[in-house]
């Protein structure tokens, strides 16, 4: 379901009036949480509205918390529909390269694709057991390979191309994926860090500011997934997968798809 970014519209258009008539424009500061309206506004998210920080991120990890687990070999089925190609339904597409691949091609060999953990499994030492190691709204279908060079290091920019993925760099502990998929990672790790906060038996999932975190709980670098959340926002496919993991899979959204503007609210 598209959402009607207002916020997102009046800054564009103050950079057009300011390019017109000269005008310099004051500091921008921080999108309110109220600035983007979505139909889930007046029931599934009633009770985030208006909120800001702390209050806001308590408010959406309640709301985001009521979910339908689903086990690790029911994912595989599961990427087969949240992450079908919109041009080739017998088609899956892959997180890092755009690659469109065919749905039977899932395992682990050479020209396989198999599942993501946009947050590594290590940072919190989650696994694939049923809760953050089987969350669909940050499991992607990922080529193996590129998988295997991602591995579990933390999201920044810079490092030499990687194989396979056009646009994407990696270095010796961060990777930078391609500009189409940076919002998409941005989101997909912010939503972990909402949803689990240490009170369901898994651990208090938060970003930072490092990028060799290894087995703890933390991914980084929050300064980067802000830029990214701004440059790249929330797609069509995106938004489809959204509505396909909260209607059919899990019953819980990821609030910083249907509000981007709620990440600055927070952090």
């Amino acid at each position: 379901m598209s959402v009607v970014r207002i916020g997102r519209w009046k800054a564009w258009a103050a950079a057009v009036a300011a390019t017109l008539f000269s005008v310099t424009l004051p500091t921008v500061t921080a999108t309110p949480a109220s600035a983007t309206t979505t139909a889930y506004d007046t029931t599934y998210y009633k009770n985030a509205i208006g909120k800001t920080g702390t209050s806001l991120k308590s408010s959406l990890h309640t709301i985001i918390s009521s979910q339908t687990k689903i086990s690790y070999d029911a994912v595989w089925n599961a990427l087969k529909v949240t992450d079908q190609d919109p041009s080739n339904t017998s088609n899956v597409v892959l997180l890092y390269s755009g690659v469109s691949r065919s749905k039977s091609l899932n395992g682990g060999a050479v020209g396989d694709w198999n599942r993501e953990h946009v947050w590594a499994q290590s940072h919190g030492n989650f696994g694939t057991s049923a809760g953050p190691g089987t969350d669909l709204h940050h499991l992607r279908a990922c080529d193996v390979q590129v998988n295997s060079t991602r591995g579990n290091k933390d999201w920044d920019t810079g490092g030499s191309a990687v194989s396979g993925a056009p646009g994407s760099y990696t270095d010796s502990n961060s990777f930078e994926p391609r500009s189409a998929d940076k919002g998409d990672v941005a989101r997909m790790i912010l939503y972990m860090a909402v949803r689990y906060e240490g009170g369901d038996a898994w651990a208090d999932l938060e970003p930072n500011e490092s990028t060799s975190n290894g087995s703890v709980p933390f991914h980084g670098r929050l300064a980067i997934l802000k830029q990214w959340n701004e440059q790249d926002p929330p797609s069509a496919f995106e938004e489809r997968r959204n509505d396909i993991i909260f209607n059919t899979y899990q019953g819980n959204r990821n609030p910083f798809i249907d509000h981007p503007e709620w990440v600055e609210a927070i952090w």
